[in-house]
């Protein structure tokens, strides 16, 4: 059996507070469903239904001996909360909250990510069907010998994305990269899920060859190869870059594993971020970067790592920070088990500040940046 499960859930309530529900479906990676519940729960709310789905197939994941879960859910408030973005205000909903994320801490990875109801059919199904009987049920064995409830299908990142709707146009991103393009890929799958409100009309690489050059060519994304080693200076360098990402018009530069250091002008203040694996101010700086970093978490027995989303300026990670998020060190984690940790946690801080950016929430006064309340 893999060591990673796969996990949709759902919870609805016929009246809110009404009789309720909860359901879930787990497969392995390869999409064979192992188990598939509907809960009835009585009288609840739709968050209260939402939360004890989650905890059940979490619970459920354990037992079964999984060290790695993705779930998905079609509650959006419920992955903003689980995953740092939006505050658990109901005394109803906080011992919930906190039994799901004790649960996730005894994973070695966890993901949890928002799809559309039309994307999570069987657990909701389940749902229905224990409301309409009152009682639990499961899935029936026909469901149980089939690739029951696989992961979305990545889009093609060239297909038009979908955006929840806006009156505001999305936001023009240039992607400076210098490796594999995985942060890229991110947004662009943020992108095509409408997480995402943006568009990419370039991607700038300092290398001609790595991966992430063929990966933007292969979304349809304009890119230009600007390597240092091919100016004189630093200033002609910069100045070829500066050049590059005028003339795409955009509105915030967005550095993706981008290892050159270049002479911001005034006007791109608080128009360029970065973001460290790491918890800065500590392990960062020149040299510090990818593999470096983790193994420096590690020699020094840090208990938590993480990310940070900062501002650029013209020294390395010193810039004002915009969000941070950590995971824990484990006792046997090598740079690469941490990498993936760390990476996992990127992958949400990254799309949400660039989110607060777009919605004209952050301000930047004495070095530190302050996150002004959304305004309805």
């Amino acid at each position: 059996m893999s060591d990673h499960a796969v996990i949709y859930t759902d919870g609805g309530s016929r009246g809110n507070p009404g009789p309720a529900a909860a359901g879930f479906v787990m497969t392995d990676a390869a999409g064979r469903q192992i188990l598939g519940r509907g809960i009835y729960i009585g009288e609840a709310t739709n968050n209260v239904a939402e939360y004890t789905a989650m905890i059940r197939a979490l619970e459920a994941a354990c037992e079964h001996g999984f060290k790695a879960v993705r779930i998905f859910t079609d509650s959006e408030l419920m992955t903003r909360q689980i995953n740092g973005l939006y505050k658990v205000k109901s005394d109803l909903i906080r011992p919930l909250y906190a039994e799901v994320r004790d649960l996730l801490m005894r994973f070695s990875s966890w993901q949890v990510t928002h799809v559309t109801r039309d994307r999570n059919t069987r657990a909701d199904a389940l749902v229905n069907q224990a409301l309409d009987l009152e009682k639990d049920v499961q899935s029936p064995p026909s469901a149980r010998r089939a690739s029951a409830c696989k992961e979305p299908p990545p889009k093609p990142a060239s297909d038009k994305p979908r955006r929840r709707p806006a009156a505001d146009k999305p936001i023009r991103l240039a992607v400076l990269l210098s490796g594999g393009g995985t942060t890229l890929l991110n947004l662009l799958r943020c992108i095509n899920e409408g997480l995402l409100n943006a568009e990419i009309p370039l991607v700038v690489s300092s290398r001609s060859t790595v991966a992430g050059v063929q990966r933007a060519k292969k979304a349809g994304l304009a890119v230009r190869i600007i390597r240092k080693k091919d100016y004189p200076d630093i200033d002609a360098f910069s100045q070829a870059l500066i050049e590059a990402i005028d003339a795409a018009a955009v509105h915030l530069v967005v550095q993706a594993g981008w290892l050159c250091l270049w002479k911001l002008p005034p006007r791109y203040t608080s128009r360029v971020m970065n973001i460290h694996p790491a918890l800065l101010p500590s392990f960062g700086g020149r040299g510090m970067w990818g593999h470096h970093v983790h193994e420096a978490v590690l020699n020094t027995g840090c208990k938590v790592s993480g990310c940070t989303v900062h501002f650029c300026t013209n020294e390395y990670d010193r810039g004002p920070i915009i969000v941070q998020r950590t995971c824990p060190v484990m006792e046997d984690d090598t740079p690469d088990t941490l990498a993936g940790r760390v990476f996992e946690q990127e992958c949400l801080a990254y799309p949400e500040a660039i989110r607060l950016f777009a919605e004209g929430r952050l301000q930047v006064a004495d070095g530190r940046v302050r996150v002004l309340a959304h305004q309805p």
